[in-house]
């Protein structure tokens, strides 16, 4: 069972491990798709191209990864974490639904035998890529060898005849092979459509040489600067023929391929009211007596302060204290006690210094156990004497059927327990404190274990300290209240406008968001899924919602109003007007810029029309050039520049983002040490367009779908 160790070993990576086998070259954005209420059903969890997937079969897929992540040792999934499994889980339905059309359009297939090719090569990408199979990869060669997989099922499968556990391993294996497979043979055919795709790239050396010279020859320029900002917005007329003119012009850019709503809404988050602080002042002021007194155990105090934090009774290093307080204590003398005090993470604290010493952080040892052995104390004795005698541990365990490997214990092991059983303390307790070489016997519970320090290595300081630590929260009363002064609110809003007009009066703020129905929450929110829901599948235009409460931690009451909906398809003019209207004002400023610089022949003529000028070095025409005047990277002057001889001035002026530019070119040259070789660029033009043709090929293919995804009716 020591590969099934290894492979669960690397469990908190695969999670994001398993998102680049789901999701491969596609961005996850482009998956995100919305719907009104007529394309609702509530047994269908979406459709690609009109192909449904029901809810239960969506969720058996889900189900299927999680065992996977399970096997792999990341089965507690929390709420986000589960989340994020099930948009990989659509985008992989979605990617390979759209892959399994264009591939059958052109005969493309991956085939049984393709499959079992890679896996025998061992060193194909798609292995790399994918969650169970990257983990079965020798470390020696950094080759999958499927051949020491097949005696490793071999043996699980013998053991599984006889042994319970290994037989429901076996079966968790097996299931997460077909998995794996699966996810093998969708890469595949994925990978083949690509490299397909790729083959339609082609270079040339006349290209090349312009793509290295755009990257590599630089200019120095003398650049006359006139920023729009110094013509103010009321000196430029914007009418609406303007807008609508530009609206035409953008269009293309405003085109929306989901829908999605803008909303506002509120958010009351509950804190504790000052008559909930001194209530449990109280119960910190009696913990502080406690310490002081010393009349009743640390441990006692601490139950029965309820602290956040248990008293393991054993030294921590300083990375074990909770880190608000860490200064502070290792800085604190031996029987110091610290009054009630307010930390940074909302509590109350109260600290009892007991002392402080230097051990090892590593100690070697090993040990004989007689845990539930007859006459176990007698044995015990027994074997100290041998010991003692000059007989070795290891071969005296030979007498009990033991071993008695030597084994390295970290702080880290007990540092890390919430909570301590007895006779766990006392065997940490006992490595921390025994001698090198020097034998222990160790009387437990049930038995006694005879115990032998062998090494010890990394001395750091640790330290002995009791922490009640109590969260100021709020108590029911406080809750009631805030709830109550919430629901007046919404009660007498009646609608968007009343929202807006009541939240001063009452103490709140609205806050205007556009969301999507992938998006799991509303503003990141946690469990505010049926307020989400109810802007998708209920809202009306100008209605709120009822008050959802429990959201967040338990602690924040939340309303929501539905302001507009963004259908698919080009944005309206109104929902970009302000966006457009800055087009408008750069197009107008620049013109009366321009004019101002029209006739100027020098750089010095145009600083005589009032602008800035600044000596601009390393431009390139393959990366926008800063200009100091305005502040900001221009990519039209970089264009500009590289398109005059040295020497020259500009043709015209520049129109930038930031303002109009004259310039003089004052020197140019290849960039120290860039050497062309035609081949080498051409390759790496290669290399770049494919990527670039099959990234645009994806989406585009994205957006001929016709998509529905209904999964935020369900969750």
């Amino acid at each position: 069972m020591a590969a099934i160790g290894k492979i669960r070993s690397w469990g908190p990576a695969l999670v994001g491990i398993l998102a680049l086998g789901l999701i491969g070259f596609i961005a996850q954005d482009g998956f995100s798709t919305c719907r009104g209420r007529a394309q609702m059903d509530s047994s269908i969890a979406g459709s690609i191209d009109g192909d449904k997937i029901d809810i239960q079969e969506y969720q058996n897929l889900v189900g299927d990864y999680q065992e996977l992540l399970k096997f792999l040792g990341q089965g507690n999934l929390d709420e986000e974490q589960l989340n994020g499994l099930r948009d990989e889980v659509w985008g992989s339905y979605v990617r390979n639904k759209m892959i399994e059309k264009e591939a059958k359009s052109l005969g493309l297939t991956v085939t049984q035998e393709e499959i079992l090719k890679v896996l025998q090569d061992g060193t194909n990408p798609a292995i790399m890529q994918n969650p169970l199979l990257s983990r079965l990869i020798d470390p020696q060669t950094h080759a999958f060898d499927i051949n020491k997989v097949n005696m490793y099922r071999e043996e699980m499968k013998a053991q599984a005849q006889t042994n319970a556990q290994a037989a429901e391993e076996y079966e968790a294996f097996n299931h997460a092979w077909s998995l794996a497979e699966k996810l093998l043979a969708d890469n595949l055919l994925a990978n083949k459509y690509q490299m397909l795709l790729a083959g339609c790239v082609l270079s040339n050396p006349v290209s090349a040489k312009a793509a290295f010279d755009n990257q590599n020859v630089e200019s120095q320029a003398l650049v006359a600067s006139m920023p729009y900002n110094q013509i103010n917005d009321n000196d430029v007329e914007v009418s609406e023929a303007d807008i609508k003119a530009k609206y035409e012009e953008l269009k293309e850019g405003f085109k929306n391929y989901q829908d999605s709503r803008d909303i506002k809404f509120v958010s009351a988050q509950v804190v504790a009211s000052q008559k909930d602080r001194d209530e449990l002042m109280v119960v910190m002021k009696k913990a502080y007596a406690d310490f002081l007194a010393d009349s009743i155990s640390v441990t006692e105090v601490i139950r029965s302060s309820q602290s956040n934090l248990s008293y393991l009774g054993l030294p921590v290093s300083r990375a074990a204290l909770p880190a608000d307080l860490a200064d502070s204590i290792v800085n604190m003398s031996v029987g110091q006690v610290t009054a009630p005090f307010e930390s940074k993470d909302n509590t109350f604290n109260v600290v009892k210094f007991m002392g402080k010493t230097t051990v090892a952080d590593s100690i070697e040892y090993q040990f004989i156990s007689l845990v539930g052995a007859p006459n176990a104390a007698a044995s015990a004795d027994s074997i100290v004497k041998a010991v003692a005698a000059g007989q070795a541990l290891d071969s005296i365990a030979k007498n009990y059927s033991q071993r008695a490997e030597k084994l390295w214990m970290r702080s880290t092991e007990y540092e890390s327990a919430n909570t301590l059983a007895a006779d766990n303390k006392l065997f940490y307790s006992a490595l921390l404190n025994t001698p090198v070489n020097q034998v222990k016997n160790i009387a437990l519970s049930q038995g006694n274990i005879v115990l032998q320090v062998t090494d010890r290595r990394g001395s750091v300081e640790k330290y002995d300290v009791a922490i009640v630590k109590r969260t100021i929260d709020f108590s029911n009363e406080t809750y009631n209240d805030a709830y109550n002064k919430f629901s007046q609110f919404v009660s007498e809003s009646q609608n968007l406008a009343g929202l807006e007009e009541k939240a001063a009066e009452f103490g709140y703020t609205v806050v205007d968001r556009t969301i999507r129905n992938t998006d799991h929450t509303i503003a990141n929110i946690r469990s505010t899924h049926d307020a989400l829901k109810w802007v998708f599948s209920e809202a009306e235009e100008n209605q709120i919602s009822q008050v959802y409460d429990r959201c967040g931690d338990n602690d924040r009451l939340l309303v929501v109003g539905l302001s507009k909906v963004n259908p698919k398809g080009y944005a309206s003019m109104s929902s970009v007007e302000e966006t457009l209207k800055q087009e408008v004002l750069v197009d107008k400023k620049f013109a009366k810029l321009a004019e101002t610089l029209a006739n100027v022949k020098t750089v010095a003529e145009a600083q005589a029309k009032g602008a800035r000028v600044d000596t601009v070095s390393h431009i390139t025409f393959a990366s926008p050039a800063y200009v100091p005047g305005a502040m900001m990277p221009e990519v039209a002057l970089s264009g500009a520049v590289s398109g005059v001889e040295k020497g020259a001035v500009s043709k015209a002026p520049v129109k930038g983002r930031a303002g109009a530019y004259f310039f003089q070119v004052l020197d140019r040259a290849t960039r120290e040490g860039a050497k062309f070789d035609a081949a080498q660029q051409q390759l790496r033009q290669n290399q770049q367009n494919m990527q670039q043709i099959v990234n645009m090929a994806m989406q585009e293919l994205y957006n001929n779908l016709d998509i529905k995804d209904n999964r935020y009716i369900f969750f």
